[in-house]
């Protein structure tokens, strides 16, 4: 499994320019909220989940995007009602604890049993935020840089509207799901 160090190595690799900041560990969207001011772009929230057939998926959004669980399935071509992956499922594809998820860690789905879905919103950003496999740091790179990074780990994306406008007052704490500032 890839470290911090490993995936900004595969970064540099691949010329993509990133910036990362050190900060205590972040759970939740509601904690990250007090590094706004510090760092640009978008902030994201990120959903491992799994149908009934026991696929997996990776939903990344906009961090308050408001996303109705019962009907997402619809959305991105899951079998039936989604339900969260395990912590041990998360650690088994994506190789990162709860708390940790983030699309960077396709990079060690390297069966590439897990489906990776970015809401659409996330492009008018143009400056994408995450967890670098650990939730004490956040990496921020480009949109097209982001891109041509999942891609290179054989995960292209799917780019979905998956949710409902961000607001201010959608719900910032799902269960299951973890926030890169």
């Amino acid at each position: 499994m890839h470290t911090p160090d490993s995936l900004f190595a595969a970064l540099d690799a691949l010329g993509i320019t990133h910036e990362t900041i050190s900060h205590p560990p972040l759970f939740t969207v509601e904690q990250s909220k007090a590094l706004r001011g510090a760092i640009p772009g978008a902030h994201t929230k990120n959903l491992f989940l799994k149908d009934k057939k026991g696929r997996f998926f990776l939903v990344t959004a906009v961090e308050n995007t408001q996303i109705d669980l019962k009907r997402l399935h619809e959305v991105i071509g899951g079998s039936g009602r989604l339900s969260f992956g395990s912590a041990g499922q998360l650690m088994q594809h994506l190789g990162v604890s709860p708390g940790s998820v983030t699309a960077l860690a396709v990079i060690n789905d390297t069966a590439r049993s897990v489906t990776l879905i970015l809401d659409a919103r996330l492009k008018a950003f143009g400056w994408i935020n995450g967890h670098p496999l650990v939730n004490t740091m956040t990496t921020g790179l480009n949109w097209e840089d982001f891109l041509r990074f999942l891609a290179s780990t054989g995960h292209p994306p799917a780019i979905l509207a998956i949710g409902e406008a961000p607001t201010e007052e959608a719900s910032l704490s799902e269960p299951g799901a973890s926030a890169a500032p």
